[in-house]
């Protein structure tokens, strides 16, 4: 077997998230986290909304049972794209799983899924990560702005 053939046979798989991840993901919100701090509580009841959202999609990569890293995403309408636009809120690795393509594999999975919805770009904002999206061929678009409320 060559090399890449390997890595890609020992990567971690990449699915939808249940309910039963709620603990795992909860983990590495915490590694996450800058501006909040997550609550278990409150957690809970967004991790089964989200699940059950027809526009949201939690991804999760499992190696040997356990979750390395998640994303979650969301599409909907804009009016200046005519149609479906997709972005991707969250997305984190376990920092000793980085660099070992389980971010890319997990963005891939959600532009597929943006795909066959009929979204026409995902965007995100970051400020930590500018060359890994750089990297898998995103482009600066835009400043992104916030407000806490």
């Amino acid at each position: 077997m060559e090399a890449d053939e390997l890595k890609d046979a020992e990567a971690p798989a990449i699915r939808p998230a249940d309910v039963a991840d709620l603990e795992q993901v909860f983990a590495l919100a915490m590694e996450f986290a800058t501006s909040f701090r997550p609550n278990m509580e409150a957690f809970r009841g967004s991790f089964r909304r989200i699940l059950e959202h027809p526009n949201a999609l939690l991804l999760v990569a499992v190696e040997s049972g356990l979750i390395k890293g998640y994303l979650l995403g969301f599409d909907h309408e804009a009016l200046f794209a005519n149609g479906l636009v997709a972005w991707i809120e969250e997305l984190i690795v376990d920092q000793k799983r980085r660099r070992n393509r389980i971010g890319t594999r997990l963005v891939e999975r959600f532009e597929d899924w943006a795909r066959s919805r009929g979204s026409k770009l995902v965007a995100l904002g970051t400020r930590r990560a500018d060359s890994f999206y750089r990297a898998i061929g995103y482009e600066e678009s835009a400043t992104y702005y916030r407000k806490l409320l």
